[in-house]
């Protein structure tokens, strides 16, 4: 069976029995988040249903931004440009970027990704496009501490966001669940 058969006849069995009647609920539900925040993090497997219960995190309560070591590269990035759409259009007052120990960010370079390209047949000359780009971000991430330091800055000294909008940095340990304050 293939993924994308797999994916299909769970959600066809999710559909016969869901465990929550979401239709009724979410007549009264948003998409406004209830704790008006947004958090910018890791796509690291190990947060999957880990992270949200760790910090008492239900549906609707919060914006999840997911992307690899939660890095905010430029003023109008993707990851900033799902944050001004958090602040500007859903009412998100605070952003929080959590980064988490262990981060395989931490192994991952321009050379290695380079390699792993060419590895799969990607042309050089596609790679030559993105070289010095690659080079900025992936070879940027120092560690995860420093990372979210660095995210955190990114988005204070934002233009684009408001002075009214607390920007906050975190570090999660994706095996215990423990949450620690690098920002406030």
């Amino acid at each position: 069976m293939s993924i994308v058969e797999e994916l299909l006849e769970t959600n066809k069995k999710y559909l016969a029995a869901p465990p929550v009647d979401y239709t009724q609920e979410d007549h009264h539900a948003s998409k406004l988040p209830k704790k008006k925040l947004a958090i910018v993090t890791c796509m690291d497997t190990r947060l999957v249903n880990f992270l949200e219960p760790a910090l008492g995190l239900e549906r609707g309560d919060v914006k999840m931004i997911k992307v690899v070591g939660n890095v905010v590269t430029g003023v109008f990035d993707t990851t900033m440009k799902s944050i001004l759409v958090a602040i500007y259009e859903l009412g998100v007052m605070d952003v929080a970027v959590i980064g988490h120990e262990e981060c395989g960010m931490t192994k991952t370079t321009s050379e290695s990704l380079t390699a792993a390209m060419l590895e799969r047949g990607i042309a050089p000359e596609a790679i030559k496009m993105i070289e010095r780009e690659l080079k900025d971000w992936a070879d940027g991430f120092k560690a995860p501490e420093q990372n979210v330091r660095d995210a955190v800055e990114a988005i204070r000294s934002n233009p684009l966001i408001p002075k009214d909008v607390g920007v906050h940095g975190f570090l999660f340990h994706p095996r215990t669940g423990k949450l620690t304050l690098i920002e406030e």
